[in-house]
């Protein structure tokens, strides 16, 4: 359950002088894995951009501090930058209201072992300040959702994990591409923006990726050959490219459903920043693991390891993403 995706080739030359490396989609699929545990790793891997779209509709890019106002009598939000001072997804207070408008504007980093909102709460909040759809590949993926995962799901981290995290995963929500996402953030507590880049990195929010092709660990039904490749079968699914082997309870719906596919990836990285890991300074890693380091568990998603150079890597190509905030940019549409 812990994905270690390789990056897969970008159209943006950006994202290569971001990682630092020019790699081809084969070479990722040989990267070395993460773990959720010592015993088990997981990778993660992007997929190649899409052809640009003439207009940007309700993602329209927006000066910080128009969040407040945006919706003000529509009820409709843009997705503007936090204030400066909460760029970056540091931990916060919380959600925080706007002074206009329906449920909070923009959702933040909550700090490890905070309550957090229920699904059915962040759903009516989003809900409230809809988004319009850009990724029209998503629709029928974003109307489904998923199921519980059952016990055992996060038996890899300290008990606490499957006791309190498990247990709220469920992918109850639908909704356009930006909505779900949004409600992920907001139900696990992580920065709205971070989540917005890393969905962008994994698969410029395509919920149709497939990624880590490989002869085994496949899932029911797509053995090798099954989706397009002799021999082998994609291991990642979906918006943030979850990777079956790893994340077996989750299945079907990380790859029918693109609710279900965020709630179990922010739930993962949930675990991680409540200090639930503690296996990770029991395999390769640089420096110490501890809670509430955002971006050190979001490096984790991808390298199954702690700050070592993959992740770091990681890391710096989706803050360049969430610095060039991609997801508001006119190639990155497809309505």
């Amino acid at each position: 359950m812990r994905p270690l995706r390789g990056l897969a080739a970008r159209r943006r030359a950006s994202v290569a002088g971001a990682l630092g490396l020019l790699l081809t989609v084969e070479a990722c699929a040989t990267a070395v894995p993460q773990g959720q545990a010592p015993a088990a790793s997981h990778q993660h891997r992007g997929a190649a951009r899409g052809a640009p779209a003439p207009h940007i509709d309700a993602l329209a890019a927006v000066g910080p501090g128009a969040a407040a106002a945006a919706g003000a009598g529509t009820g409709t939000v843009a997705l503007a930058p936090p204030p400066a001072h909460r760029r970056g997804g540091p931990a916060g207070s919380g959600p925080r209201r706007a002074s206009s408008g329906p449920g909070p504007a923009y959702f933040h980093t909550l700090p490890p072992g905070a309550a957090l909102p229920s699904g059915a709460q962040c759903a009516r909040w989003v809900r409230a300040r809809p988004i319009a759809e850009s990724k029209r590949m998503n629709r029928a993926y974003n109307q489904a959702m998923g199921q519980p995962v059952g016990p055992g799901f996060l038996a890899g981290d300290a008990p606490q994990a499957d006791q309190l995290i498990a247990p709220r995963i469920n992918g109850g929500f639908t909704g356009a591409t930006g909505e779900i996402l949004r409600w992920a953030a907001c139900k696990w507590g992580i920065d709205q923006d971070i989540v917005f880049a890393q969905a962008a990195v994994e698969s410029w929010w395509r919920q149709t990726t497939l990624g880590d092709w490989e002869s085994s660990g496949c899932p029911p039904g797509h053995g090798p050959g099954v989706d397009g490749k002799p021999g082998l079968c994609p291991q990642s699914w979906g918006i943030l490219q979850n990777r079956y082997p790893y994340e077996k309870g989750s299945w079907p719906g990380i790859a029918t459903s693109t609710a279900m596919n965020a709630d179990t990836a922010y739930a993962i990285w949930r675990s991680c920043f409540d200090g639930y890991e503690a296996w990770l300074n029991t395999v390769e890693h640089v420096g110490t693991y501890q809670a509430g380091d955002a971006w050190g568990c979001v490096g984790r998603w991808f390298a199954g390891r702690w700050r070592t150079a993959p992740a770091r890597q990681y890391i710096g190509t989706v803050k360049q993403y969430l610095h060039e905030r991609i997801w508001l940019q006119p190639d990155f549409q497809e309505p």
